[in-house]
């Protein structure tokens, strides 16, 4: 069964986490059983206190969602090994209609292809070689084998050698003169029940005798044999079949083809494709990350569909979804946030609301619908919301927000003003994270009239880690900023308890220049009063991206 993953932005926040488990829950109960909570950015100590508060494990983490070569390659690969026959893999390829087949040693790592193509060749070689024909290449054990036969006599039978195929279908005289014209110590003589002929082949000391048609041997012959160092091996089949079957007992590894390109597994399809049409190969070997051959890929599976799909929560831009988002179907976005740029290629359910939180939504899908909320969920969709709206304080905080929130603290047997407090307390990211790693924990990548920024948010119990570590985060911003090419990149640090932030910005004068907060120290504005990224902070930032571009 395919999954569908409900995920959250990059970076995720305690309300984005919170929504994608409690949706996925919501979808489960309502006929979407392939529907599995996921994220595609680290938790964090906040998000951990909450997880572990109500019981629930953390969502699969998914760092990329675009098809891979996994997704569309041949995972039960028929192989052989080097030292299979030629008889044994014709065998499995007719059995399995297949063309090439995988030649692996025994730790699976692919030695090489082994073609229909090259078999047939081998097999059957062009009027030119007919030489070939007569050519053996095997030892008497596996020669015997492949033609299903016995040996009865056997000197050095299991060591590989070169043979020179002969079959008697002549007067005696002549036979003994043609036997003459070939090294004694090669020749394969291929013999059906003529006494006189086996008596001449021994005496002349041949490699080894194969008597067709199941006949049986003369102890005399056999004795005689023993003497000569003359193997002796009974095929069950006439002479015709018995000499195409010789040639079959070579081991695989004489004839594969040693160039071949391979893929990883995780390799995206989109990365690979142009390499694998324009080459001459048929097949791919697929192997993960210790080389192993895990899969086999051939052109025809670029074709195959990829059924995959994504409901995305919390955001509804490209540039903050999981990474491969606009190669994969989207089929459901569930949103708190401003409408983005993204477009679909059918119609999707699309739920996109003025309130505090995407997790007050979810919990409405549930109370709507009359589903059963389990009150693990509950508890997390409380967190969600008492996140976002910083308990109902925040200026996003809608009617809604504050019908929802204490229905879900009769279901989760949960103070939402006690949890609010645990949960700020929890973990300041300014006392416990690098700064590079700060700055970007909750960062949000936005495009405004052809401009691209970002704005992250750290919620904090006052401001005394800021000032201590103004100047090494603002060093950070920068670099971040340049690093991704942005026109600026701003860091609001809020006060939960005062109910106001101080922002950090990076970027170039012009910009700078017009914001008009009280800046107290260069690169760092009081914004009094101002909570919220989304209902405030970004409305304002927009407006003096416009002021500049007005200003040329």
């Amino acid at each position: 069964m395919s999954e569908i993953f409900v995920i959250g932005h990059r970076n995720p926040d305690t309300d984005a986490i919170c929504s994608a488990i409690g949706y996925a829950e919501f979808k489960r109960r309502t006929g979407m059983p392939e529907a599995v909570a996921a994220r595609c950015g680290d938790t964090n100590e906040r998000i951990d206190f909450v997880l572990e508060t109500f019981g629930v494990p953390s969502p699969r983490f998914v760092a990329d969602v675009s098809p891979k070569v996994r997704d569309v390659m041949q995972a039960e690969v028929l192989t052989v090994s080097p030292d299979a026959t030629a008889a044994e893999a014709l065998g499995l390829m007719d059995e399995h209609d297949i063309r090439v087949l995988p030649v692996l040693d025994a730790n699976h790592h692919c030695r090489g292809l082994l073609s229909l193509f090259k078999l047939s060749k081998f097999l059957f070689p062009a009027a030119n070689r007919l030489v070939d024909s007569r050519r053996v290449l095997s030892s008497l054990e596996t020669l015997a084998e492949t033609l299903g036969g016995q040996l009865l006599v056997g000197h050095d039978a299991q060591e590989e050698e070169e043979l020179i195929l002969m079959i008697s279908a002549m007067r005696i005289e002549t036979f003994t003169q043609r036997m003459d014209l070939f090294p004694l110590d090669k020749l394969a003589v291929v013999i059906g029940d003529r006494t006189n002929v086996q008596e001449v082949a021994v005496q002349k000391g041949v490699r080894v005798l194969i008597v067709t048609g199941d006949a049986p041997v003369e102890s005399r012959i056999i004795e005689a044999a023993k003497q000569n160092r003359v193997s002796i091996i009974t095929s069950p089949h006439d002479t015709l079949t018995t000499a195409s079957l010789c040639r079959s007992a070579v081991a695989i590894r004489h004839m594969l083809n040693e160039e071949f390109l391979s893929f990883r597994e995780d390799a995206p399809l989109s990365a690979v494709r142009a390499e694998a049409v324009a080459s001459g190969f048929a097949a791919f070997p697929v192997t993960d990350a210790e080389g192993r051959t895990v899969g086999i890929l051939s052109k025809a599976d670029f074709l195959k569909p990829v059924d995959r799909k994504l409901i995305l929560v919390d955001h509804n831009e490209l540039s903050q979804a999981v990474s491969g988002a606009d190669e994969v179907e989207i089929v459901e976005i569930i949103d708190h946030h401003r409408l983005g740029s993204m477009t679909t290629q059918q119609p999707i359910l699309f739920r996109n609301e003025p309130v505090g939180s995407t997790s007050t939504i979810v919990a409405d899908c549930f109370f709507r619908q009359n589903v059963e909320l389990p009150k693990p969920i509950a508890g997390l969709l409380l967190a969600g919301l008492v996140s976002d709206t910083l308990n109902l304080t925040s200026p996003t905080t809608t009617p809604r927000d504050r019908e929802i929130l204490p229905r879900l603290e009769k279901i989760a047997g949960v103070n939402a003003r006690e949890f609010t407090d645990k949960l700020f307390a929890s973990g300041s990211l300014l006392t416990l994270k690098p700064a590079p790693q700060a700055i970007t924990t909750d960062a949000k990548e936005y495009k405004e009239n052809g401009h691209t920024f970002s704005v992250a948010q750290i919620e904090e119990v006052g401001f005394d880690q800021f000032w201590k570590r103004k100047d090494e985060l603002l060093a950070a911003l920068e670099d971040y900023r340049r690093g991704r090419n942005y026109v600026f990149s701003a860091l609001m640090v809020t006060d939960v308890v005062g109910q106001e932030s101080l922002m950090l910005v990076a970027g170039g004068k012009r910009f700078i220049d017009r914001i008009d907060y009280p800046e107290p120290q260069p690169g760092v504005f009081e914004l009094r009063d101002v909570v919220s990224r989304k209902k405030q902070l970004l409305p304002y930032l927009t407006h003096c991206l416009q002021r500049m571009k007005a200003s040329g």
